[in-house]
């Protein structure tokens, strides 16, 4: 098992209010319960790193930078009234470069994370039917 790290600065630019589309929110969600660790999601088309585990999705420029540039966090799930009505969470922002690359991330995010998600191995449960015997 190896350890990556990444920094993350002292002060955030600016941070706001959003929310996440239930489907991409729950396939993350599901991803991290299935690893015993975060779950890397590179994101080819923007050259960036998303990095998930059950607190925060941080995104780190992948050019070689182990900074920081946005990370979301506070998910409030429990705030919808059904499985498929977006997430709120709280979006943060490092650098003032950071607010113009949101503005692709999460579409692109969620490409990544399909195509992550498609190349994994279902779970495999070992399931036994029991006959219940009448009386």
């Amino acid at each position: 098992m190896s350890e990556e790290i990444f920094y993350r600065p002292d002060e955030a630019f600016s941070r706001e209010e959003r929310t996440l589309p239930a489907e991409l929110y729950n396939l993350a969600r599901l991803m991290v319960s299935r690893n015993t660790g975060p779950v890397f999601v590179p994101i080819r088309s923007m050259q960036y790193l998303a990095v998930l585990d059950s607190e925060e999705f941080i995104f780190v420029d992948g050019t070689g930078n182990r900074t920081i540039a946005i990370s979301w966090h506070r998910f409030r799930p429990g705030s919808r009234s059904a499985l498929s009505d977006a997430v709120p969470y709280e979006a943060v922002y490092y650098f003032p470069e950071a607010v113009q690359t949101m503005k692709r991330l999460q579409g692109d995010f969620a490409k990544a994370l399909d195509a992550l998600a498609s190349k994994q191995e279902p779970p495999s449960i070992d399931a036994k039917v029991i006959r219940f015997e009448s009386k």
